[in-house]
């Protein structure tokens, strides 16, 4: 690099002169760049680079004939740089640029090598409006909603009486007064943790932000209130921000925010547990009443001594019906009663149950009446006689017994060995002794006698004058209720 009225001649160094480095990799301590080196070079590095837009808030403005200065600030970040604009640059604008205006600027990135200094060359400035503020804030607003930020099940329940209350807040700012007088008028004995912090600017975000991680931090703190006094929209900017939303969001305990009026509607207070319309509706609603309270805790016990009153008052009227009766004053009636009760059902009962047996009787009896009319036993009494083959069979026809074949007649007193004549033989009569003797002759033949005519029938066979008994007789007689078997 060789000296020229842009790059000054090096400095000697030693007996002679030295080349200095070419690049600042290069550079030694025994081979340094002078300072006045460095800041050419600086500055021709800023000055390739090209013109660029950007954002930022006028925090100080000093306006001269030819040209002015301000100074930049970013909205979130305390970060600033200057500003210079020609009085040319500044007289299309619609209006003076003040302190807190919030701007976009076309700028050249310069360095000033005598001091060292950057800014930026303004070529032409274009203030935001309330129009496009309102409109990012309402994208960034459908951008939470989105994520759920808002939604009421990450929402706190506030306290009924907190013992202690974190408030943020201005500097001496009127919304901190009516939050502190309001909340001690209704309950003297509140306690407050009051941050003072910036709610206005570009410090705003930062500071409400570490205040309130303070707060939540602390776990004697049971809410923290948020408070400021209305403003414009550009004032109200910092409680849009996204970090300090998403701080908010964050928080442990319940944040109620306070910011502006009715009619402003920052970020913040969607975000927040509860919002208030105003400082002193913050008070109100964090604090109760003491007065109220101690109020309805008389109107409490009153109408509970009435309900206790009222109940014991129908319980004694119960005891005092129940004395009166005349079970309480003479006790064996009711005992009385039911004994009369009691006999009379036994007396009831036995004439049913005496009735019932009579009327069973009756009927068992017409039964067996029935039942021995009908029996075989009863038909063997009244003369009748069954004739059985050896083998067992009834007969009933004559043809079912065979000449000279001997059969069985079975009568009420016993049985009778016969047997069927044949043709040749003269039939005559024989009777077989009896295992039952009568007591008086039979004036007239019955059906089953052996010496009974040919046109009297038995039942269950027919007895022929060719039957005629043989000299057998029964071993002993059967009883009636076996003679079929």
């Amino acid at each position: 690099m060789t000296a020229s009225a842009e790059n000054p001649s090096p400095l000697p160094a030693g007996d002679g002169p030295q080349q200095l480095p070419e690049r600042a990799l290069d550079t030694t301590a025994e081979r340094p760049w002078p300072l006045r080196l460095l800041s050419l070079k600086m500055g021709e590095y800023i000055d390739k680079m090209a013109p660029v837009w950007v954002e930022g808030q006028i925090v100080e403005a000093n306006r001269r004939s030819g040209m002015s200065f301000f100074t930049l600030r970013d909205t979130e970040a305390d970060m600033s740089l200057s500003l210079t604009a020609f009085s040319s640059v500044l007289d299309r604008l619609p209006g003076p640029l003040a302190p807190g205006s919030h701007v976009v600027v076309h700028a050249k990135p310069t360095f000033y090598s005598k001091r060292g200094t950057l800014s930026l060359q303004a070529r032409a400035i274009r203030p935001v409006g309330v129009g496009e503020l309102l409109a990012r804030i309402d994208q960034l607003r459908r951008v939470l909603a989105a994520e759920g930020l808002f939604d009421a099940r990450h929402k706190h329940q506030l306290p009924f009486l907190p013992a202690k209350i974190g408030l943020i807040c201005g500097r001496e700012a009127k919304a901190m007064h009516d939050v502190l007088v309001n909340a001690r008028e209704r309950f003297p004995e509140v306690t407050f943790d009051v941050r003072q912090v910036a709610v206005q600017g570009v410090k705003a975000v930062a500071e409400v932000t570490r205040a309130l991680a303070a707060l939540d931090s602390d776990p004697t703190v049971e809410v923290i209130v948020v408070t400021r006094g209305g403003g414009s929209v550009e004032d109200l900017l910092p409680f849009s921000n996204e970090s300090l939303v998403r701080a908010v969001a964050a928080a442990r305990t319940p944040v109620v925010s306070a910011i502006g009026h009715e009619t402003d509607a920052p970020l913040l207070d969607l975000v927040a547990d509860y919002r208030a319309s105003t400082p002193t509706d913050a008070a109100k609603r964090i604090v109760p009443d003491v007065a109220i309270e101690r109020q309805q805790i008389v109107l409490a016990r009153r109408r509970l001594e009435a309900a206790i009153r009222g109940r014991v008052d129908v319980e004694q009227d119960r005891l005092d019906a129940l004395r009166t009766r005349p079970v309480l004053a003479d006790p064996t009636v009711m005992v009385a009663a039911r004994e009369n009760e009691l006999v009379h059902a036994r007396r009831t009962l036995r004439l049913c149950l005496g009735s019932r047996l009579d009327r069973e009787h009756a009927a068992v009896t017409s039964l067996a009446a029935h039942v021995r009319a009908l029996s075989p036993a009863s038909t063997l009494d009244r003369g009748y006689a069954v004739l059985r083959t050896a083998s067992g069979i009834v007969v009933r026809e004559p043809a079912e017994v065979a000449e000279d074949e001997p059969v069985e007649a079975i009568v009420s007193g016993g049985r009778l060995d016969l047997r069927r004549a044949t043709a040749r033989e003269t039939p005559t009569p024989r009777t077989t002794s009896s295992s039952r003797t009568t007591s008086s002759p039979r004036e007239a033949p019955t059906p089953g006698d052996a010496s009974s005519s040919d046109e009297a029938p038995t039942p269950g066979g027919t007895s022929s004058s060719d039957e005629v008994p043989t000299s057998r007789e029964t071993s002993a007689p059967r009883p009636a209720s076996r003679l079929l078997d």
